[in-house]
């Protein structure tokens, strides 16, 4: 059915006077969205560093080694269109909160997890509630702030962004060392987010819209099933088989008929996941190609950095985490820096362009390193790098908010989200099972180079064959961001064709006031 006016509401009578929060309860309501998207993004990062220790305390098998880290990335990256366009129809604050509670379900069951079958089936209960904050942490903040202002706290969020997502491994590894254990890994954010439950319970006051409506269930499930298929054949592809074989024709084939099915079904449905009209939109179509190649480089920096570390340079877990620091630093400052400059002057083509350029640059450098690479050379690559995705990652986020109706704030916003995160999975799928081949070939020339090598523990080789592995690591994660370049040029080249527009000083509540007063008001 389409959509139509209700029955008149007092609620929704006052909608335009609760619109405006004032600057505490907006400092309190984004306090709260920080908190409980911090811990949900740390949730698929922290993992990394614990994976061995719980592999082996649950009795799993190394195929499930790959499925704890998959099924949550899935679950996160294939929802967050549906719940953004939830976000469209529903109260947010009301949204939000859900989310939150899936992933404190999630956590608490993957804490107490007796075997690995209840601990990958709460991974996609975690990932249920991390695709939810995904998209709407950044459509409630939309929603309470306009554009112009926007910048400052985009800024904050990118930087938070960036922390949960190299940081984790960090707070991993100190965790799985620590008397807590690994179930620690999963438990500590749990309180966290409860308060961040309590804090928006409190101070966040959104409008709700009062219309009946008809969830496009079935472009829901083909969306997902599509991207599920895809994900699950960037993930096997060059380790369970070849990439040029039986299997990748037919879960691409099917992957591409799903989503050709996905786009008719989005074409006639009055209230699609993904409304079509969204990409004859300049900015917003630029946004999301610029946004998925950036994932490659977000993602990728951070998975193989870290394995370089450990591998190529023998460090253990904790300092390779320590080790990673300049690239969380270079983030957070250029996201906070500039969020507060486009607040100030209203300009925001610039740092996108900026980051854009030294975003090749910083993969670049990364192309030249070895096992022998000194860690003062690497952090300066990683400030490059690091400053580069700082200003871009959550600046095309702003670019694509700006220039769409308030109705299509939540398509809009979870759309790039969608498609970074998918960019970013298929990346290190992909550049994963290359570097494992790579390695494979150095190691066992002429022999088989499946991918599917355990990854070696470097203290317990020869000092002859671990130099040998050093090197083989080294060159290999060389190669792949040397690979990632041409996807920060074309990343470069969307950004240049993206139109900057002045920054709106209405934030999309009362926009959306504006455009559907017949929906707001009794």
């Amino acid at each position: 059915m389409t959509t139509t006016s209700s029955t008149p509401d007092p609620a929704a009578g006052e909608a335009t006077a609760t619109v405006a929060l004032t600057p505490r309860q907006t400092v309190q309501a984004m306090s709260g969205l920080m908190m409980g998207l911090f811990v949900a993004i740390l949730a698929g990062t922290i993992v990394s560093t614990a994976l061995p220790r719980i592999i082996h305390d649950l009795g799993a098998s190394q195929s499930s080694y790959t499925w704890v880290v998959t099924l949550e990335l899935l679950t996160m990256t294939a929802t967050v269109p549906l719940w953004g366009k939830l976000a469209d129809l529903y109260n947010n604050k009301l949204l939000v909160q859900l989310s939150l509670g899936f992933f404190v379900v999630g956590s608490l069951v993957a804490g107490f997890a007796p075997n690995i079958e209840v601990l990958l089936g709460s991974r996609v209960l975690q990932g249920l509630g991390g695709g939810g904050l995904t998209a709407l942490v950044q459509i409630v903040m939309a929603a309470i702030i306009p554009p112009r202002e926007l910048g400052r706290y985009s800024g904050i969020f990118g930087a938070i962004f960036a922390s949960a997502t190299v940081g984790g491994p960090l707070l991993g590894g100190f965790l799985v060392d620590s008397p807590l254990g690994w179930r620690a890994c999963f438990l500590v954010g749990v309180p966290f987010v409860l308060a961040a439950i309590i804090l928006l319970q409190r101070t966040l006051k959104l409008p709700t819209v009062r219309r009946e409506v008809k969830i496009d269930w079935w472009g829901a499930v083909l969306i997902m099933g599509g991207v599920s298929t895809l994900l699950v054949w960037s993930s096997f592809a060059g380790n369970k088989f070849d990439w040029v074989s039986g299997w990748s024709f037919g879960l691409v084939g099917a992957a591409l008929v799903v989503l050709v099915a996905a786009v008719l079904v989005e074409r006639r449905h009055p209230e699609p996941i993904i409304p079509m009209d969204l990409f004859r939109n300049r900015t917003v179509t630029l946004s999301i190609i610029a946004s998925a190649l950036v994932g490659v480089s977000m993602f990728g920096g951070s998975v193989f950095l870290a394995q370089y570390f450990q591998i190529a340079q023998g460090y253990s877990p904790t300092k390779a985490g320590l080790m990673s620091l300049p690239l969380i630093i270079g983030m957070m400052v250029a996201s906070t820096i500039a969020g507060g400059l486009i607040t100030k002057y209203g300009r925001w083509k610039i740092y996108l362009i900026v980051g854009s350029v030294l975003l090749p640059i910083g993969l670049a450098l990364f192309g030249t390193i070895d096992a022998q690479t000194s860690k003062y050379m690497l952090w300066g690559f990683m400030l490059v790098l690091g400053v580069g995705i700082g200003l871009v990652m959550q600046n095309l986020v702003l670019a694509a908010q700006n220039d769409v109706p308030a109705r299509e704030l939540g398509a809009a916003t979870s759309a790039v989200s969608f498609f970074r995160s998918m960019g970013g999975t298929i990346g290190v799928s992909v550049l994963g099972a290359i570097l494992a081949n790579k390695v494979t070939e150095t190691l066992n020339p002429g022999g088989a180079s499946s991918g599917g090598s355990a990854v070696p523990n470097i203290k317990d080789l020869p000092e002859q064959v671990r130099t040998v592995v050093e090197n083989a690591y080294g060159d290999a994660t060389a190669d792949l961001f040397m690979m990632s370049v041409p996807f920060a040029i074309l990343a470069l080249v969307a950004v240049l064709f993206i139109k900057e527009k002045a920054l709106l000083t209405t934030s999309g509540a009362e926009r959306r006031a504006a455009e559907e007063p017949d929906k707001l008001d009794a």
